[in-house]
């Protein structure tokens, strides 16, 4: 996957720019390529279906001695090790359920991390994208969660994750930040000139 370009990322700037003008919210972008390398992953699945191997090559036959079936076992562990490493075969291996709990909980780190957790009032709120894991979540602090309900982020989350899943990610990006716009400026709407955070779009 390819992250966003300079100029994209200048996009993305820009369109957070014109939100804030018109709200008191703090606005953050956090894009990351992958939550986790994962790199249990490949190990984990080789190890468990080489300590099957054995048995399964007894029921076959019964013309291997304790010492193949010893080579046969550590012969498929690496293999299978080295092959499970391939990008596209570990994003096959984890489950889905896994590779989301591990994209949430990064969210949440860079929610704490970008001082969202420290603006006056409690207007922060993040943006959050994780590209490997098709992963799209909204944070919000406790200033604009007691002025809008979570339900209100669904929409936009399920529309900007249908888009990263095609590989839109900008325009994912803009629509995203322009939906949140819309209701920051009606629940939280500006009510002094102030940027207690830089207005970038964070890339790890």
């Amino acid at each position: 996957m390819t992250l966003l370009t300079l100029s994209e990322q200048q996009q993305v700037v820009e369109a957070i720019d014109r939100v804030e003008r018109e709200t008191d919210a703090e606005l953050v972008t956090v894009l990351a390529e992958q939550a986790d390398d994962y790199r249990y992953i490949p190990l984990l699945w080789a190890g468990l279906i080489a300590l099957v191997v054995p048995g399964a090559a007894l029921f076959f036959t019964t013309a291997l001695s304790a010492w193949q079936l010893l080579l046969v076992q550590w012969a498929t562990f690496i293999v299978l090790a080295l092959a499970f490493r391939l990008p596209s075969l570990t994003t096959r291996l984890i489950p889905r359920q896994v590779r989301h709990w591990r994209a949430c909980n990064l969210a949440r780190r860079q929610f704490i991390e970008c001082n969202l957790h420290h603006t006056e009032g409690g207007t922060g709120i993040l943006i959050f994208v994780s590209e490997a894991e098709r992963y799209v979540e909204i944070l919000v602090d406790r200033g604009i969660a007691s002025r809008i309900d979570n339900g209100a982020w669904e929409a936009i989350v399920a529309n900007f994750t249908e888009r990263v899943h095609d590989g839109q990610v900008l325009e994912g990006f803009l629509g995203c930040i322009e939906a949140c716009g819309s209701l920051l400026k009606q629940h939280v709407p500006a009510t002094q000139v102030r940027n207690q955070l830089p207005n970038r779009l964070v890339m790890i």
